[in-house]
């Protein structure tokens, strides 16, 4: 009888998700928490970085420390989607503080050798995921206390990218938006308009009901919003809904993606999410350099 409780209650219990929004980056980050236990995850965190003045504040990641100490969870998991190119990460800060495993998609390592070439890092520079505390291979089941999990590699906007089914929620990062919103671009290194049409369509081939969870939001006129179905997506994104053929998606994104401007934080996030959020080492002078490379990114 106690055998049976426990299959029921895995199979029944859903994360309970708490959405943390950086307006300087429109970026939404998460606290994945397990109702039947203090068990939890981070998600897409995000250090406060300003580019004129290259200062640093912990303002974004702070009220996510202080969320999770108020309700008394225990970090398990401090999870990338992707290397993301618009904001840097809280990773190392959030682990100190609160402790978990930093954790991304193994293809990690395809990204970390294109931009080692670009930003000339050391030879000592190991691009095999290394940085980072555990690697998430395509399929790979996990969990936080009671919430059953699995990490789904869905690349295209950038080959590292990983959506992560957790329950009935599921965040994908920057592959998909709210349907007025469409989809991420594939123009980055290493992205490609074919790929990510299919990993979206392996995210919409979810159950109907399940609850996608948004990185960002750029749709205007509109209250902000962070939270969709498979079925909303299926059924009215302007960009990938149920009659839109691959062909068509990939002639649109391309054209698209031509006349996007590069992120603002796009050569301080690479440099930085690559090394799972670590800065480089402080130079002889004890000051902390990034790298600017010139004409890279054209």
């Amino acid at each position: 009888m106690g055998n049976n409780n426990a299959a029921t209650l895995l199979e029944t219990v859903q994360a309970k998700v708490a959405p943390f929004f950086d307006e300087e980056t429109n970026t939404f980050s998460y606290v994945v928490s397990d109702p039947s236990s203090n068990a939890c995850a981070i998600i897409d965190s995000v250090l406060d970085f300003d580019m004129p003045s290259g200062n640093v504040d912990y303002t974004s990641a702070q009220a996510i420390i202080d969320y999770v100490q108020e309700k008394n969870l225990q970090v398990e998991w401090i999870i990338e989607t992707h290397v993301h190119a618009d904001h840097l990460s809280a990773a190392p800060f959030l682990q100190e503080k609160l402790g978990g495993k930093i954790a991304i998609g193994d293809k990690v390592s395809i990204v970390q050798e294109t931009f080692a070439a670009i930003f000339n890092v050391e030879p000592e520079f190991k691009v095999d995921g290394s940085q980072f505390d555990h690697l998430f291979s395509d399929g790979e089941r996990y969990s936080i206390g009671n919430l059953q999990a699995y990490a789904m590699h869905t690349p295209g906007h950038t080959p590292a990218c990983m959506t992560h089914v957790i329950g009935e929620s599921v965040f994908a990062g920057d592959t998909l938006f709210m349907p007025d919103a469409g989809t991420a671009r594939a123009d980055f290194p290493g992205g490609d308009a074919v790929t990510l049409y299919r990993s979206i369509r392996k995210i919409l081939s979810l159950p109907a009901a399940s609850k996608i969870y948004m990185c960002h939001d750029y749709a205007e006129g509109r209250e902000l919003e962070y939270q969709t179905t498979v079925k909303e997506e299926m059924e009215s994104n302007i960009h990938v809904n149920v009659e839109v053929e691959e062909a068509d998606f990939v002639s649109m994104r391309e054209a698209r993606d031509k006349t996007l401007d590069v992120p603002h934080l796009i050569l301080p996030s690479l440099q930085v999410n690559m090394c799972a959020g670590h800065f480089p080492a402080a130079e002889d002078n004890g000051r902390v350099y990034l790298k600017i490379p010139v004409d890279a990114l054209r």
